[in-house]
């Protein structure tokens, strides 16, 4: 299973970024669709996950800024960051956990995309 992110970029204060991540490869379902953040000399911590009942996470971010969404038919999920602050600089990394069947799951993370946010 590979997880791949896109939509980071260096942005102004004040503006959004939407961030996607699209997994391919062999599974029968997606379980835990979500988003983490790290920066540097910090662990990584979680921004938002979507869980398969309908529930949902957020990090001690909150939800006020951060908007986490999913696409089951394409295996996505999006994170929509708005009114961006330079304290939101981070690298930002999807997560999933797959079902492969028959009780077996898998946990995979992206490579991780950099969101610059400059004042």
């Amino acid at each position: 299973v590979q997880l791949v992110e896109s939509g980071g970029g260096s942005v102004q204060a004040g503006e959004s970024v939407k961030l996607s991540c699209v997994a391919s490869g062999s599974f029968s379902s997606i379980t835990v669709m979500g988003w983490y953040r790290q920066t540097p000399g910090k662990q990584r911590e979680l921004v938002a996950e979507l869980l398969r009942d309908g529930n949902s996470l957020y990090g001690d971010f909150g939800k006020d800024r951060f908007a986490i969404s999913k696409d089951n038919a394409k295996n996505t999920v999006y994170l929509q960051i708005s009114s961006l602050r330079p304290e939101d600089t981070a690298d930002y990394y999807c997560h999933m956990v797959v079902s492969a069947g028959q009780g077996a799951y898998g946990e995979y993370w992206g490579q991780g995309t950099r969101v610059t946010v400059s004042s």
